[in-house]
């Protein structure tokens, strides 16, 4: 160990295990915990620290001694500086392995949980090219690379369509090839940012807040339909439709092409009035026969095929028969709710969001199921003792919040009704296993089945089976 400018670097670390959103770890001299932004478990590295805390220390590989048999060449020419895809340079069986290591991990360390076998995570066929719903930023001000920022050279053109840096809300780095979403996506952004520039489109200024092109969405769907949404910032109409129709007539195959003109500070869509151009306002999903229209502002898996996956285990873990009420919490445009709807004689589905509420009763009747209804409101309000007087105690509750988990409240009244089964689909098995360290006292863990939607990232899903004890 030596001291840089007081920052700190450790020689020769082992790294030991893949954690937490993405970050590898190591030991440090003293055993403290070193969490690294850019190795590989079996690297050995040179580290030097940016952040000391009291257990641990936050630090970059600088030297690499011996690299790791579980280390790939990335394919993304963007590895390393776009951020989103931090596990690229890992073969695919370790990323499973290390996703199914984390889930398990959590469920005994947060939880203090007993639990049986885990089955082991369903990976994903496609591991590129399999996400449907993409998002790129317009910026005049793209990121520079090192080469570019130590040459004399004079850059005029800084247009970028692209990600954000991570960290950094107003650098956006320039996306020559994106491998998560299968074509004609590349095709769609490329052309879009060529058009524009050669048809004196602005490209966005966040800190000045100002230019014509602010965000870019493209959405795919397994009927093969297509969105593209563009989001404008200053309302030029001519050089706005110019652009609109070039892309409408350059792909036929869009069959939803939309526009925004959003003069706020934040990108999001929610609040805004979205214009359909050309075509339809929506799109259709399909999964067993069930169509599901998604608009701009839609929830939706965005890995379909694991989607279906992920569907298929909960509705296994809950053991219908036919004549079960069921809650589904956190319903979102209630693909879940409908899923299960066959072999269950009730679906009631909660949701806080009021147009998925609304796409999801719009799904419901395209989809001839009349045993579902649903509901809008915040959960912990909504879903309480005089909501369950007037629609059943549920025998079966189908939980699937978002990564901050489920309000206590919401814990609370589910141990007040004490359904027979609960099954808890989860994008954060750490909240996750909070929430049903509170639930043990009353349930026992009889399942336990991670997926993994999101191939070359931390991220891992999980489900879990929850029965009543005797």
């Amino acid at each position: 160990m030596r001291k840089n400018r007081r920052r700190l670097i450790f020689e020769n670390v082992e790294v030991v295990d893949a954690g937490a959103k993405g970050k590898t770890v190591g030991k440090a001299p003293d055993g403290r915990i070193v969490f690294l932004d850019n190795a590989v478990p079996g690297d050995v590295v040179d580290v030097q620290t940016h952040k000391k805390r009291k257990s641990y220390f936050e630090g970059t590989a600088i030297k690499f001694h011996t690299l790791s048999s579980k280390r790939i060449t990335p394919q993304c020419q963007h590895f390393g500086v776009c951020g989103g895809c931090k596990w690229q340079n890992m073969g695919y069986e370790h990323q499973l392995y290390y996703k199914q290591n984390e889930v398990e991990n959590n469920l005994k360390r947060i939880g203090h949980l007993e639990l049986p076998k885990i089955q082991p995570i369903l990976g994903s066929k496609d591991i590129y090219f399999y996400r449907n719903k993409m998002e790129f930023s317009f910026s005049d001000s793209r990121w520079l690379t090192l080469e570019e920022i130590r040459s004399d050279k004079d850059i005029e053109n800084r247009n970028a369509l692209g990600f954000h840096i991570p960290g950094m809300w107003d650098k956006i780095l320039d996306i020559k090839k994106c491998h998560l979403q299968r074509d004609p996506s590349n095709e769609i952004r490329l052309e879009t940012k060529t058009f524009a520039q050669n048809n004196g489109l602005t490209f966005f200024n966040p800190r000045k807040q100002q230019g014509q092109l602010r965000t870019l969405m493209i959405r795919t769907a397994s009927t093969g339909e297509l969105m593209v949404l563009i989001q404008f910032f200053e309302d030029v109409k001519a050089k706005r439709e110019l652009l609109l129709k070039h892309l409408k007539d350059k792909f036929p195959e869009i069959t939803s092409l939309l526009y925004v003109i959003n003069e706020k500070q934040n990108d999001t869509l929610y609040d805004q009035e979205v214009v359909c151009f050309s075509g339809k306002d929506h799109i259709f999903e399909e999964m067993e026969g069930l169509q599901f229209k998604i608009t701009a502002k839609s929830f939706y898996q965005t890995n379909s095929e694991q989607a279906y996956e992920l569907y298929k285990v909960t509705r296994d873990f809950a053991k219908l028969q036919g004549n079960e009420l069921v809650y589904d919490l956190y319903t979102g445009t209630g693909t879940i709710a409908q899923f299960v709807s066959k072999k269950a004689k009730k679906v009631i589905g909660i949701e806080s969001v009021p147009e998925a509420i609304l796409d999801a009763k719009a799904n419901a009747v395209r989809n001839a199921i009349t045993n579902v209804e649903f509901f809008v409101g915040d959960m912990k309000n909504v879903f309480n003792e005089d909501f369950i007087a007037q629609h059943g105690k549920p025998d079966v509750i189908i939980t699937d919040p978002p990564r901050d988990g489920m309000h206590k409240d919401v814990v609370q009244q589910i141990l007040n009704i004490l359904p027979q089964r609960v099954v808890y689909v989860s994008c954060n098995s750490a909240t996750q296993a909070r929430d049903l360290e509170l639930l043990k006292e009353f349930y026992t863990v009889n399942a336990v089945q991670p997926v993994d939607m999101f191939p070359q990232t931390h991220h891992v899903e999980n489900v879990v089976l929850l029965e009543k004890k005797d």
